[in-house]
Formats: C-alpha cells, structure tokens, sequence
C-alpha cells in the first residue's frame, strides 16, 4: 500500500510540473507565445501559426506583438540547409527553418 501512494504522489507531482504533461505541438505555440483556441481560425489580431493539443486546436499568435509570422514581414520560410542571402526576422511554422527575404 505504501508503495502504491508513493507512486500516486509522484504521479501527481509530475502532473504538477509545468511543460512536462502537455503535447509537444502544445509547448511550441507556448514558446511563441501564442494561444491554443478550439476554433479553426483566429480573432483579429491573432493570426494561426500551427496546432496545440495534439492537432485538435489552432495556436493562435498575436500579430501585434514582437512575434510576426515570417509572411507577415514579407519573406518567406527555408529550411535551415538553404543559404538566406538576407536573412530577417519572422517566425516560421516549421521547427528550425528561418525567414529569409532572399534565397
């Protein structure tokens, strides 16, 4: 018995962990700083940037805020084994890939 509470305890200590219990799609709109919301397009002045909660819901990430989509900045995304001739800032909905304005 005592091993059994324990192991709930854990259990729910790891629960308690921010970051540790939410879905990796989750964590990256979080990173952004961006919303997950259930419906499938975003309110003025958000903007969709990908999937929260394993592809159930749209992040949604505020255009007002540092953090413009790359498109929005007029560039548009590479993966990072192309060469950007010049390079800007924007965020990308791919992992990794970076703004570019020109290739």
């Amino acid at each position: 018995m005592k091993l059994f509470s324990c192991l709930m305890a854990l259990l729910f200590l790891l629960q308690a962990i921010p970051g540790l219990s939410l879905p990796k799609d989750t964590l990256r709109c979080l990173g952004y700083h961006g919303h997950c919301l259930h419906s499938k397009s975003c309110p003025e002045p958000f903007t969709a940037f990908g999937t929260c909660a394993r592809r159930q819901k749209t992040c949604c990430i505020d255009t007002t805020s540092n953090f413009h989509t790359c498109q929005d900045e007029g560039g548009h995304c590479v993966p990072p084994e192309i060469t950007c001739l010049q390079e800007q800032e924007g965020l990308c909905p791919h992992r990794g890939w970076k703004c570019c304005t020109e290739v």
